[in-house]
C-alpha cells in the first residue's frame, strides 16, 4: 500500500502512540481533581501547555483544547459572533467546511459575508479585501494554507491590515499550516488546528484565543483547563499534541528539503502529460500537488486497486461534487470536476513515489 494522502490524515508515529500509552498508565487521576492524582495530572498538563505554547509563540493562557480544527473552527466563529445579533464577515471560497457550515449558520441569523477576491496566484488581494471591509465587520476568517491547492495565504500582511482595525477580530484555520510550514500567528487573534495533520493522534485539536478576545463558550458544563471548553482534560491526547508537535519542527528545514525534492520529481513526471494541468501555484506548499485529468474518478478508482492511496479533493468534501478551490481559482467546471489530490510528507519515502508512477502509466493507459 502507497499513501499519499497526508492531507487527509497522517498516522501517529511511535513516539506519539508511546507518549500517550504512558501518560495513559502514570496520570491516572481526574486533572481536575483537588487531590494528590488531580494536582499531579494537572501539573503534567501545564508541563505540556507551556512547551506547546512555546513552540508555537503564543503564551499558555491563550490554548484552548478541542476534539480538533472543526470544533475550533466552530468555536472561534460561533464563539465571537454569537454576542452580536447581526453582523458582517469576511471570508473566502478556500475554506473548509467547518469554516463554511458555522458562517451559513450565522448568514441565517441576520448576518452577512462578503467573500474576498483572489489573485492569479490564489492569495488574497489585500487593497480588495480592504475595500470590503464595513464598520458592521466582526470577523474575518481566512484558511492559511488550503487543503485542496494547498496555497499559503499572507497572514503577517494580512494580520497588520486588520490590526488597523480594531473591532474586527482576525481567525485562521491553521489545519494544513501547522507541521509543514514556518508561520508567524502575531497578528492573529484566533488560531485552528489539529494534531492528526502532523502525525498526532485524532482526536484532540486547539483553539489560539489571544488575551483580547471575547469569545462565548459553545459547550457548557463549567471550567475546564480553561473557562471556554467544558469537559474533562484529555490528559493523554494532550501530551501527545506536544509530542506531535515537537517532532513535526525537528530538523524542519531539512525536511522541507526533502519534500520539496519529492514534489519537483512529481510534476516533473506529471508534465510529461500535455493533457494533464497542474493546479498549484507558486504559493501551494510542496505537501500538496493538484492535477486535472481526464476521467479523474476512473483513474482514482484503478490506482486505489493499485494500492496507491490518494484523493480528488478534502477528506471532508463530498466526492461528488466539483472542487471548489480549483473551481474558485480557475473558473473551469471541467478542470474542477477532474482534479487528483496527492499529498506527500517527509515520511514519504522516494520508492513510494516510483510505485505511484508506474501505477499511474499503467492506469493512465488502460483508460486512455
Amino acid at each position: 500500500m502507497t499513501y499519499l494522502d497526508y492531507s487527509a490524515t497522517t498516522f501517529p508515529s511511535d513516539d506519539v502512540l508511546n507518549e500517550f500509552v504512558s501518560a495513559a498508565k502514570e496520570y491516572r487521576g481526574n486533572p481536575n481533581s483537588s487531590h494528590t492524582l488531580g494536582i499531579k495530572a494537572k501539573k503534567r498538563i501545564d508541563e505540556a501547555t507551556l512547551n506547546i505554547a512555546n513552540i508555537l509563540k503564543v503564551n499558555a493562557d491563550e490554548i484552548i483544547y478541542t476534539s480538533g480544527a472543526s470544533e475550533s473552527n466552530n468555536l472561534a466563529i460561533k464563539g465571537v459572533c454569537s454576542k452580536y445579533k447581526t453582523g458582517h464577515i469576511i471570508t473566502t471560497k478556500l475554506e473548509h467546511s467547518s469554516v463554511v457550515a458555522p458562517i451559513n449558520r450565522l448568514c441565517n441569523n441576520d448576518f452577512e459575508v462578503s467573500f474576498a477576491s483572489l489573485k492569479e496566484d490564489g492569495t488574497i488581494d489585500i487593497d480588495y479585501l480592504k475595500s470590503i471591509i464595513r464598520e458592521d465587520t466582526r470577523l474575518v476568517s481566512i484558511v492559511g494554507v488550503d487543503s485542496e491547492l494547498g496555497i499559503k495565504q499572507n497572514i503577517e500582511e494580512i494580520g497588520l491590515l486588520l490590526k488597523q482595525y480594531p473591532n474586527i477580530l482576525f481567525h485562521v484555520d491553521a489545519t494544513q499550516l501547522i507541521g509543514k510550514s514556518y508561520f508567524n500567528f502575531e497578528n492573529v487573534d484566533l488560531v485552528s488546528f489539529s494534531a492528526h495533520k502532523f502525525f498526532g493522534i485524532k482526536g484532540i485539536g486547539c483553539l489560539i484565543k489571544k488575551h483580547n478576545v471575547k469569545l462565548i463558550p459553545q459547550i457548557d458544563g463549567g471550567a475546564s483547563t480553561t473557562k471556554y471548553r467544558s469537559g474533562t482534560p484529555a490528559l493523554e491526547l494532550i501530551v501527545s499534541l506536544e509530542k506531535a508537535l515537537e517532532l513535526a519542527y525537528k530538523d524542519f528545514d531539512k525536511k522541507l528539503k526533502y519534500i520539496n525534492e519529492l514534489n519537483k520529481d512529481i510534476k516533473k513526471f506529471l508534465k510529461i502529460y500535455p493533457t494533464i494541468m497542474i493546479n498549484n501555484t507558486s504559493k501551494s506548499i510542496d505537501q500538496i500537488i493538484n492535477f486535472s485529468v481526464k476521467n479523474s474518478k476512473e483513474l482514482v478508482d484503478l490506482l486505489t486497486k493499485e494500492g496507491i492511496c490518494l484523493s480528488t479533493k478534502s477528506a471532508c468534501s463530498t466526492q461528488e461534487a466539483l472542487s471548489k478551490s480549483v473551481m474558485c481559482l480557475y473558473n473551469d467546471e471541467n478542470r474542477a470536476n477532474e482534479s487528483i489530490r496527492v499529498s506527500i510528507s517527509y515520511v514519504t519515502s522516494k520508492e513510494d513515489i516510483e510505485k505511484f508512477k508506474e501505477a499511474f502509466i499503467k492506469c493512465y493507459e488502460e483508460i486512455n
